[in-house]
């Protein structure tokens, strides 16, 4: 009887390079087809862990956590400035599926500089915002304005307490003109005060008082 011979298996070549291409661990710099860069660790060919990336077009940088290829967890996104090619943090805090979540500061182009907590990339939550002006709105936020209960200092030394809109004045608060030692209480609706009553708080130790006080009721 004939003895046949069968030829062995053999595994294609490509299965082995394909092993040896993907990627697990940490890495040196991965370049992609745009030229973006990333160094740092992998996980099943995505980014997973602590890493770099840098974006070619915009000259942007992120440094920090990712989960399985977007940032998530804690990290820096800095852009280089268009003049002096110095990079400026813009932001540093916690992400959350590639998007601010968590607390974190952002530093805006104009000198202004928020501070609290963000959801789904928009300030949401308690957080502190310091205006060009020299304003400070402490308070309650939601998609990425003044929402609840807060207060605006102004850079004069006034204030407004009390509740927020859509960004705007709106429900009961107070607002303490502090140079003229007088108090406002009401009701604001769109940023107008719509009814209240002003009293006097301290006229006789402010700096720039009326010239006669609010009779007593």
């Amino acid at each position: 009887m004939p003895f046949v011979k069968y030829p062995k298996a053999t595994e294609p070549l490509w299965h082995e390079w394909d092993r040896k291409a993907q990627k697990c661990g940490l890495r040196h710099t991965v370049y992609a087809v745009n030229g973006d860069q990333y160094t740092g660790e992998w996980l099943n060919n995505l980014k997973h862990g602590k890493g770099t990336q840098v974006w070619k077009s915009t000259g942007a940088i992120y440094s920090g956590d990712w989960k399985f290829g977007k940032r998530d967890g804690y990290g820096s996104y800095s852009i280089p400035d268009p003049v002096t090619k110095e990079y400026k943090k813009v932001y540093e805090g916690w992400w959350k599926n590639d998007k601010r979540s968590g607390p974190g500061v952002v530093f805006y182009s104009s000198g202004e500089r928020y501070e609290g907590e963000w959801s789904n990339g928009l300030r949401s939550g308690w957080g502190q915002m310091y205006y060009q002006n020299g304003s400070i709105y402490h308070g309650q936020w939601l998609s990425d304005q003044p929402n609840g209960q807060g207060m605006l200092q102004l850079a004069n030394g006034n204030r407004y307490e009390g509740g927020w809109k859509d960004g705007k004045k709106h429900g009961p608060g107070k607002f303490f003109y502090l140079e003229k030692g007088q108090l406002l209480e009401g009701v604001w609706a769109a940023d107008i005060p719509r009814c209240g009553i002003m009293i006097d708080l301290g006229r006789d130790e402010a700096p720039a008082p009326p010239l006669y006080p609010i009779p007593k009721v």
